[in-house]
């Protein structure tokens, strides 16, 4: 297995080791890679086999795990697999300067640590290894049990896999016969306040619309960009709505629709980096304030209505055959 390091290191004082950046964007990214780091789960992607120990074990012991299996941190667990801290190589190099190295794991291990929910979008582990800038995180189920671990080669790695079975599957459809579909459709898709594991699915889906009819790649862009900040917003921020999607002959429309809180001032609501997201949302890779502003930034008509207590509509259209393609910044 692939060497384990500790997240919160990343917050400990004094200089911390830079790694590269995954190569990987959950903005910017060719659409096929988008729609299937939105679609794919953390659960999917970890690798389930994690080397741990127990707060009883000495230092030592946690020093042997490391220098026999080739890792830089032990996951520590209680008896029922929770999560109750974490030990690095530094642990232990300190350990064995200040003479404590027969100390128990308990004494020493980094309690607050970093972890992933193994029910999350991958688009948030690759978030967590960009913004951190280390190579791996813990992953916890709903019970905060440890289950596995994520690295950024388990990412590429399975998107390498899934990729080409995309391509595979293009293949075939493009190799089919069948009728094509129509050019009216309307979908619609419901979300409910903080329930990430669903987040993007509307998203998804409208891709896979438009992609069937051979929309231009550019149009597929803005409409994915816009469906996508409108659903996330929902989840973030309100109490729950609905995405409703209609595809026309000549326009995409998606109407977001939510019940509350609602925008006290809109105006200020629609200036990139305003934000009313609390600390929880954004250590997650939210809370920008770039939602709506984005929405706007890619849609030909946009219209916003929203008071306190009632919720918002959003409104967003892009044009089939604008004349002028809006290009992402």
């Amino acid at each position: 297995m692939s060497d384990q390091i500790s997240p919160e290191e990343s917050a400990a004082p004094g200089p911390a080791p830079i790694k590269e950046d995954i190569p990987i964007s959950t903005v910017d990214s060719p659409s096929a890679v988008l729609e299937l780091i939105y679609q794919l789960k953390i659960k999917d992607v970890m690798s389930r086999a994690v080397i741990t120990a127990k707060k009883n074990d000495s230092m030592r012991r946690l020093q042997a795990l490391m220098r026999e299996n080739y890792i830089t941190g032990v996951p520590i667990v209680e008896d029922d697999q929770t999560l109750a801290g974490i030990v690095s190589m530094d642990d232990i190099v300190i350990a064995l300067d200040k003479g404590f190295i027969e100390s128990p794991a308990e004494e020493r291990m980094t309690r607050n640590v970093i972890v992933l929910e193994d029910d999350m979008p991958l688009s948030f582990a690759i978030s967590y290894l960009n913004k951190y800038r280390y190579g791996r995180f813990p992953v916890v189920n709903k019970k905060k049990e440890l289950v596995g671990i994520i690295t950024s080669k388990d990412v590429i790695g399975t998107l390498l896999v899934e990729m080409n079975r995309e391509v595979l599957r293009l293949e075939k459809i493009h190799q089919s016969e069948a009728r094509g579909p129509s050019a009216y459709s309307e979908m619609e898709f419901t979300t409910v306040r903080y329930d990430f594991e669903v987040a993007g699915r509307a998203s998804t889906e409208i891709k896979k619309a438009l992609k069937q009819r051979n929309i231009d790649p550019k149009i597929i862009r803005r409409v994915a960009i816009a469906s996508y900040e409108l659903e996330i917003n929902q989840v973030v921020h309100s109490e729950g709505g609905t995405i409703r999607c209609s595809i026309q002959p000549d326009k995409v429309t998606i109407i977001a629709a939510d019940t509350g809180p609602g925008i006290a001032d809109v105006n200020q609501a629609l200036q990139e980096g305003w934000s009313t997201a609390n600390e929880w949302i954004r250590s997650l890779g939210f809370g920008a304030g770039m939602g709506l502003a984005n929405t706007k930034r890619v849609s030909d008509e946009f219209t916003i209505n929203s008071a306190v207590g009632t919720g918002t509509t959003v409104r967003s259209v892009v044009f089939l055959n604008s004349p002028t393609i809006k290009e992402e910044t």
